[in-house]
C-alpha cells in the first residue's frame, strides 16, 4: 500500500506539468479503484447461550460464549472496513438465562455487538407476544420479517419486512422469513398472527430490493430451515424457486454446513445457502468484492469461525 500511494502521489503531483521541449502538458492516467469489500458475519439459533458449553458439554465442550464471540467480532471489525452483522432467529430459549430474564440478556448483549439485524424464528415466540414486545425495547437492531402480518396482535407495526444497508457505496438488502408457526408454537403465544406464503414473499422483496431500492445484493435471512425431504419449503427449495436472492442465512434446523452451497435457479442465478449450527458455537463468515465498474457481487472467501477461549 505504501508504494501504491507514493507511485499514486507521485503521478498525481507532476500532472501539469510541461514536458521537455515544446511537448504539451501530460495529464496522469487515473489511478485503477480497488474493489470495494463487504464482511457479512452471521449467527442463528443462538438459543439463549450466554456461556460457553461446559467442560463437560460434550462434542461442544468449551465452545461459545457471548464474550468471546463479542472479542470476535470486535477484532474483524478493526480490520475489515465494512461488516454486517445478521442473525437469522430461534435467540430465545435453551438455557436458565431465557427462564429467568426471559430475553432481556439476549437483546442487550447482541445489541453491545452491534447487530445489524435479525429475524425472528419460532422460539422467539415461546413467552407469547406480550413477552416478545416487552423485549423488544432491549434490542437496538430490527427485526425483519416479511411474511408474518401483526396486523390483529399487540405487535402490529413492530417489524419491517425489510432493511437496506449502505456501504461504501455498496446497498445492501436484507430481508426476513419465518416458519409457519402453527404445530411448533402454542396457539396462544402467537395469536393473531398471520402465516403469509414465503415463497410469494420472498419475490415481492426481490421485485422492491431489485427494483426501486437499487441493491447490489439481496440478503435473505430465514428461519425456514435448510433442507427437508419432503416437499416441505426449505432454504435450497426457496433459493430454487425465487430467483434474485444472492444469499440466504439460515437457522432453525441447526445445521452445520463446511461451506455456503451453492443453487442455480432455473434462470441461472446463483443463490448461496448457508447455517452455522447452533448456540453460538460458530461465527459464519462471507467475503464479498464489488467491482466499482458494475457492482457485480463476487465471493471471495467464505469461513465458519469456531469460537473459542483463544479469540
Amino acid at each position: 500500500m505504501q508504494r501504491r500511494e507514493f507511485l499514486r502521489n507521485t503521478l498525481l503531483g507532476t500532472a501539469g506539468l510541461t514536458a521537455l521541449g515544446s511537448l504539451a502538458p501530460v495529464a496522469a492516467a487515473p489511478a485503477a479503484k480497488a474493489p470495494v469489500k463487504l464482511t457479512i458475519l452471521h449467527t442463528n439459533d443462538l438459543h439463549s447461550r450466554i456461556e460457553p458449553f461446559p467442560d463437560n458439554g460434550g462434542q461442544w465442550a468449551g465452545l461459545g460464549g457471548m464474550a468471546r464471540r463479542a472479542a470476535l467480532i470486535k477484532d474483524i471489525r478493526s480490520k475489515e472496513p465494512n461488516v454486517l452483522l445478521l442473525d437469522s432467529g430461534d435467540i430465545f430459549q435453551g438455557t436458565p438465562y431465557f427462564n429467568f430474564f426471559g430475553g432481556e440478556l439476549e437483546y442487550k448483549l447482541m445489541s453491545q455487538m452491534g447487530y445489524d439485524a435479525s429475524t425472528l424464528g419460532n422460539h422467539d415466540f415461546d413467552n407469547g407476544l406480550d413477552g416478545l414486545q416487552r423485549q423488544l425495547p432491549n434490542a437496538a437492531f430490527p427485526f425483519l420479517v416479511a411474511n408474518y402480518d401483526f396486523a390483529k396482535t399487540p405487535l402490529a407495526g413492530q417489524f419491517a419486512p425489510y432493511k437496506v444497508f449502505e456501504k461504501q457505496g455498496i446497498r445492501v438488502g436484507v430481508f426476513g422469513l419465518g416458519i409457519e408457526l402453527s404445530g411448533l408454537v402454542a396457539d396462544k403465544n402467537f395469536g393473531g398472527t398471520v402465516y403469509l406464503d414465503p415463497v410469494a414473499k420472498a419475490a415481492e422483496m426481490v421485485a422492491q430490493l431489485r427494483g426501486p431500492e437499487k441493491c447490489d445484493l439481496v440478503i435473505c435471512l430465514s428461519h425456514l430451515g435448510y433442507r427437508y425431504e419432503n416437499a416441505r419449503l426449505d432454504d435450497r427449495k426457496l433459493a430454487a424457486q425465487v430467483t434474485g436472492i444472492d444469499l440466504i442465512l439460515g437457522g432453525h434446523t441447526h445445521t452445520f454446513l463446511d461451506a455456503p452451497e451453492a443453487i442455480t435457479g432455473a434462470d441461472g442465478h446463483r443463490t448461496l445457502v448457508n447455517q452455522v449450527g447452533w448456540s453460538g458455537i460458530n461465527l459464519g463468515r462471507l467475503d464479498y468484492e464489488f467491482s466499482l465498474k458494475n457492482k457485480r457481487p463476487g465471493l471471495s472467501s467464505a469461513a465458519v469461525v469456531p469460537v473459542r477461549a483463544a479469540c
